[in-house]
This record gives structure tokens, C-alpha cells and sequence, in this order.
């Protein structure tokens, strides 16, 4: 008698970023990790499919028809999904399976409504290399380089941290991240989470041909990691995980135009994507254009550089919420300012849109661009997840 079918939940160890967001959202503790991986118990979850929309990759968003579930042991020592297994064809189970797989196809496109599709990196992206380093084997990477971003007097203390990892090989792409292991133990005795980090770099280095990758690194009061990284002088020795990520990716096209919508320290992947576009493709066709929030500008990281950035590489839109004197701007606001201009890059074929930064930009920036294709005759209803099927849609927010 054939073992009974079943469909399993399961998390891609290649897309996953690490960043929690599964296991704080499930609402009966379904999603677990280790060092390696996050993964789904089988035996709590209940398909009630909340994690699949805050999951800023997709990862969680795969599924298997299964004669015998995969253990956590199996899941936790993956370093890619595996494939579908080979399933008895006989009547009764091929009914079983269709009606299974028909159940879980139903439940999915309720929970990707508001997702707008599953996220795929762009066609033209470099295949990525993830997961070679974990906790039980970090890579061991020096400070070379801990720098303020933001001006003295600004509130928020931002830096600029370069990891550099010497004759260890540590391959990495635009929109990657990495995690940094922190020294100690919480309060609670267990060794201090594994802290994500967009790298701010490009795949070539902090300078060209270097082995090492920058970081965008906020201070935030009581953030282990955060306060741990600030204050690292030069030559100290960081434990490093990753790299992580296998969607949000820089087309390699120079004729793609790339809208890139930010605050904060969500400006460290576009800073590797301008430096990587102005390395190697410095006569790309396509355009490069930033909108950039923040407070003021003496707490925009990078200001000082983004000023010697030349206009025929990017296109910069700075939008400030806190200058005296001067209406509050948002990123969303002045997606509306330019509002023929995005328009008709929303238009091409073979335009992408990436969106970094606090969570709660993500809802403003979507009603933006609905009004914008609305004024514009476009379906931001059908566009969207069009885009982020074919790999030109993405947003990682925290």
C-alpha cells in the first residue's frame, strides 16, 4: 500500500535572507532556525499562510508534495530546496495530489494578493553564491575602516564600516546581505543573534579588485550588533555569516533603467548599485535614478559623497520631512512631483524597482505609484505583480 501524501511548507535556503520576519510573524510558532537555516515544522503549521506576505524575498513562499515529511535535521542541514520527489501515479494518489496541490494553489493566491506575486531576481542577474558561511563556520573578516556618515551634530550616528577578508574567499553581489555574529550572551544566557546588514559595496570590493565589503550601519540605542560595529576600531576581528539573498540582484543590462526608493541605511544596496554601474558600465543607456529620504540633511547617510555623484550616472531626488521652514517631503511625495517622469518608465519593458528601508515607507510608496499609473492610464493593479514575476519588482523592508 502506497504511504499516504501530504503537502509540506518548506523555506529556500537560497532566497532566505535570515531576517527573522517568518518566525515573528507565525502566530503558533511554526517557523524555527539554527545556525543554518530557518525552516517550518510540519507538525505545528496549519497553512494559515501569515508569513507568507511580510517575507521580503519569497523564500517562505515553497511547497512540496511529500510521502514522508522532511525532518527539521533534513531541513536544517539544506543548502537549496530539493526537487519535487517522484510520487506514486497510481488513481487514488494522483487524485490526492491534485487535490492537495489545488488546496494549497487556492490558499496561495489569497496570501499573494498583497504580496503583488513571488519575488525572482532579475533576468539578467549574476547566479549568486549563499549560505557558505554560517554560525558553526564564520568567515573572519578585519575592520579597515569605521567612518561617521551622518554630521557630527545630527542625531543619528550612521557608518561606514569595510570588512575586509583577506585570503578568504567571500564572493558577494549587489543587493546581498551578510550577518555579523556579535561577542556574548543575552540575558537569557543563549549567544547574541546574528544580526542582517545589506552590503553597501560592490562585487568587485570597496575599492576595485578588494577583497572586502562595506556596511551601512545605523547606532541604535541598546542594538548589540549596532553599538558592537560603531564601536569597532580598526583591526578588529568580526565573525561574519552569509552571504544571503538571491532576489533582490542588479540587473547586469546596462539598458535597464533602475528606480531605486530608499531611507536611511536602505541606501546601502544602491550605493552598490551605482558603484557597480559606474565601474563597469559607465556609458549605460538605461537610467539610474534615487529618491532618498531622510529628516535632514545632516542625518542622509552619504550626502557628501551623493554630491560628487555625476547627473548623467544618477538621477538624485533628496526629500527631507524635518528642514525648518520647508514642507515636509517624502520619498512617496516626490514620486508624485515627478510623476510623468516615472510614468514613462514604468512604461518600458525594461524598467525595475527596488525599495529599501523602514517598513513603514512601503505602503506610501505603493499608493504613489498606483496614482501615478492612474493619472497615466496603467493598470498598477496588474503591473505589479507582472513586474515582480519577471524579476523587476523588489522590496526588502525591516
Amino acid at each position: 500500500m502506497n504511504a499516504p501524501v501530504k503537502k509540506q511548507h518548506l523555506i529556500d535556503p537560497e532566497i532566505c535572507i535570515r531576517c527573522n520576519t517568518c518566525e515573528e510573524t507565525c502566530p503558533i510558532d511554526a517557523v524555527t532556525h539554527d545556525d543554518n537555516n530557518y525552516v517550518v515544522q510540519v507538525e505545528i503549521c496549519n497553512y494559515c499562510m501569515d508569513c507568507i506576505a511580510p517575507c521580503p524575498t519569497g523564500a517562505i513562499d515553497n511547497w512540496r508534495i511529500v510521502s514522508r515529511p522532511y525532518t527539521l535535521e533534513e531541513q536544517f542541514s539544506w543548502g537549496e530546496l530539493p526537487s519535487q520527489e517522484e510520487l506514486p501515479q497510481d488513481e487514488a494518489a494522483g487524485a490526492i495530489i491534485e487535490a492537495l496541490e489545488d488546496e494549497v494553489g487556492a490558499i496561495l493566491e489569497e496570501a499573494r494578493k498583497g504580496l503583488g506575486g513571488k519575488a525572482v531576481a532579475p533576468a539578467s542577474a549574476s547566479k549568486p553564491t549563499v549560505n557558505l558561511y554560517n554560525r558553526g563556520k564564520p568567515a573572519k573578516a578585519t575592520v579597515v575602516g569605521n567612518f561617521r556618515l551622518t554630521d557630527n551634530a545630527a542625531e543619528n550616528d550612521v557608518r561606514h564600516i569595510i570588512l575586509d577578508f583577506g585570503e578568504m574567499p567571500f564572493p558577494v553581489l549587489e543587493g546581498q546581505s551578510i550577518g555579523v555574529l556579535p561577542p556574548g550572551t543575552g540575558a537569557n544566557g543563549a549567544p547574541h543573534a546574528v544580526r542582517l546588514f545589506s552590503i553597501a559595496s560592490p562585487r568587485d570590493g570597496e575599492k576595485p579588485n578588494a577583497n572586502n565589503v562595506s556596511l551601512t550601519v545605523k547606532r541604535e540605542p541598546g542594538g548589540v550588533c549596532s553599538n558592537y560595529l560603531c564601536d569597532l576600531p580598526k583591526g578588529a576581528k568580526v565573525e561574519v555569516t552569509g552571504p544571503f539573498g538571491a532576489t533582490f540582484l542588479m540587473p547586469n543590462d546596462p539598458a535597464a533603467h533602475i528606480i531605486m526608493i530608499c531611507t536611511g541605511t536602505g541606501s546601502a544596496p544602491f550605493r552598490a548599485f551605482t558603484e557597480r554601474r559606474r565601474r563597469a558600465m559607465p556609458q549605460a543607456a538605461g537610467k539610474l535614478v534615487l529618491f532618498f529620504g531622510a529628516r535632514r540633511p545632516e542625518e542622509l547617510p552619504y550626502f557628501g559623497p551623493l554630491q560628487k555623484v555625476p547627473a548623467n550616472l544618477l538621477t538624485q531626488h533628496l526629500c527631507y520631512s524635518r528642514v525648518a521652514g520647508q514642507p515636509k517631503t517624502y520619498v512617496q511625495d516626490r514620486l508624485r512631483q515627478e510623476e510623468a517622469f516615472v510614468a514613462s518608465l514604468l512604461k518600458e519593458a525594461n524598467t525595475h524597482v527596488y525599495i529599501c528601508g523602514l517598513k513603514g515607507m512601503e505602503s506610501g510608496v505603493d499608493e504613489a505609484f498606483a496614482d501615478i499609473c492612474r493619472h497615466a492610464g496603467i493598470d498598477w493593479a496588474a503591473l505589479k505583480p507582472e513586474m515582480r514575476g519577471s524579476g523587476r519588482y523588489h522590496v526588502e523592508t525591516y
